[in-house]
């Protein structure tokens, strides 16, 4: 049987931030590629995200290098669709050769000669190089102890749209990062009375001084600091860009009328049962509030920095009753709580990739995204590279760093003009002139069974 396989030197997967992020530099520097994405560019944009999602960060910083936000102002926050247009607009920018509606089905390495060999919904591909922009929001992550009641309707934050999506009644979300704190939140203005279960967390202030805390963190250093601090692992970070940007504060959202609850524990049917930690977990995260603007303060005095001076951003609101008297059990269904969203993070699913880049725990191995199987790179995972390797100005960089490595890697391969190359040149069709998804190598003679 004859199979046309087509062969590229460089094979990104995904068109995410991360996949044309890697397309702009590989195309910098004349690295033939292809980008393959299952669904649309920036698909995670659209149809990942509540309606009402705006950019956690302002237009002048969630963005990349060389291209701004049109119709946004810089200070202000990009909604979702917004985002997802800018990326449309930028892979159009420099012509990245993405091809959308093509699925990555598995990447295996060729056993005797060079490279990889991709299978896809659209054919197979070989490949000198695989870049796996896939992102850290691969699969939603509902822990297993979430109820089996029937009579509760449960969904992922990343299936949420907006309140009307849910029955009549109360609502438990479980998880206080950016996306739980923000659906809580609209969920309580829509009417709802909602429960919101708080864990460990970071909260920074929106702003301090005239200054946004992208900016303060940048300054500090925070942005590329290299390791995560130890126990800080399952820690995530409370701040929004709702309704123009706002400090998030838990004991606020109390006093509006939001029931706040320690981690949730466990469940029987519909009770539901939380940890006696919500005072800890709040106070902690003032601790880091406050560390930040300590930390902001004393840059602008060592800088000589004229930023308005700020006092009522230390003010810290009386602590409501859901703290001093903490709710340690809960029967849903006699409190007319109806539905539970469960906004508690993703998991990656790398069982496509079959090849040797993971620890025993399934994580991938690399350094600086150069994954340990040779050929192989990751980008835009959490901590690739600093703090700011998963946020849209971060991948940039970390983008950058693996066309470097993947630009070297050529330079040696070519010295000698190796013959060895993952497909038989003399029956190889280049089309690499074309401006689109069409520069690849055609390879109608390759006999695979």
């Amino acid at each position: 049987m004859t199979v046309e396989t087509k062969a590229i030197d460089t094979l990104v997967v995904g068109a995410g931030q991360a996949g044309i992020a890697m397309s702009e530099h590989l195309s910098r520097i004349g690295v033939p590629h292809i980008v393959l994405e299952r669904d649309r560019i920036a698909e995670r944009w659209r149809t990942g995200r509540w309606d009402s999602l705006v950019a956690n960060g302002p237009a002048w910083h969630d963005r990349f290098p060389n291209l701004e936000f049109a119709d946004v102002d810089p200070d202000s926050f990009a909604g979702k669709e917004q985002v997802a247009e800018y990326f449309v607009a930028y892979a159009k920018k420099f012509e990245a050769p993405i091809r959308t509606g093509v699925e990555v089905k598995r990447v295996v390495r060729n056993v005797g000669r060079p490279g990889f060999t991709v299978d896809t919904s659209d054919g197979t591909f070989e490949a000198n190089r695989v870049v796996v922009a896939t992102g850290p929001f691969q699969r939603p992550v509902i822990p297993p102890i979430a109820p089996k009641a029937a009579a509760l309707t449960q969904i992922h934050s990343a299936d949420y749209r907006n309140p009307q999506q849910l029955p009549e009644g109360g609502v438990l979300v479980v998880g206080a990062g950016s996306s739980g704190v923000q659906i809580a939140d609209e969920l309580h203005r829509s009417g709802r009375r909602v429960y919101l279960s708080v864990g460990a967390h970071d909260r920074p202030p929106r702003g301090y001084r005239g200054r946004d805390f992208c900016w303060w963190l940048g300054v500090l250093g925070e942005w590329d600091a290299e390791v995560m601090k130890p126990g800080r692992e399952h820690v995530t970070i409370a701040v929004s860009g709702a309704r123009g940007g706002h400090t998030v504060d838990f004991r606020r959202l109390a006093h509006q009328g939001i029931t706040l609850t320690g981690l949730t524990k466990s469940f029987d049917d519909t009770r539901v049962t939380f940890e006696a930690d919500l005072a800890d977990n709040i106070r902690r995260g003032d601790e880091n509030y406050l560390s930040l603007l300590d930390a902001a303060d004393a840059y602008a005095q060592r800088n000589g920095l004229d930023l308005p001076e700020e006092p009522e951003a230390r003010n810290i609101p009386e602590d409501p009753d859901c703290m001093k008297h903490p709710l340690l059990e809960l029967d849903l269904a006699k409190e007319g709580v109806t539905s539970i969203i469960w906004a508690t993070g993703y998991a990656v699913d790398f069982t496509w990739l079959q090849v040797d880049a993971f620890d025993e725990k399934g994580k991938p191995k690399h350094q600086r995204g150069v994954a340990k199987e040779p050929g192989i790179y990751f980008l835009g995972l959490p901590w690739l590279s600093r703090r700011g390797s998963a946020f849209i100005w971060g991948v940039w960089h970390d983008a950058k760093h693996v066309a470097d490595h993947i630009a070297t890697q050529r330079k040696y391969h070519a010295y000698y003009d190796e013959p060895h190359r993952p497909v038989d040149e003399k029956r190889v069709e280049s089309v690499e002139s074309a401006p689109d998804a069409s520069r690849v190598h055609t390879v109608s003679e390759m006999g695979v069974n």
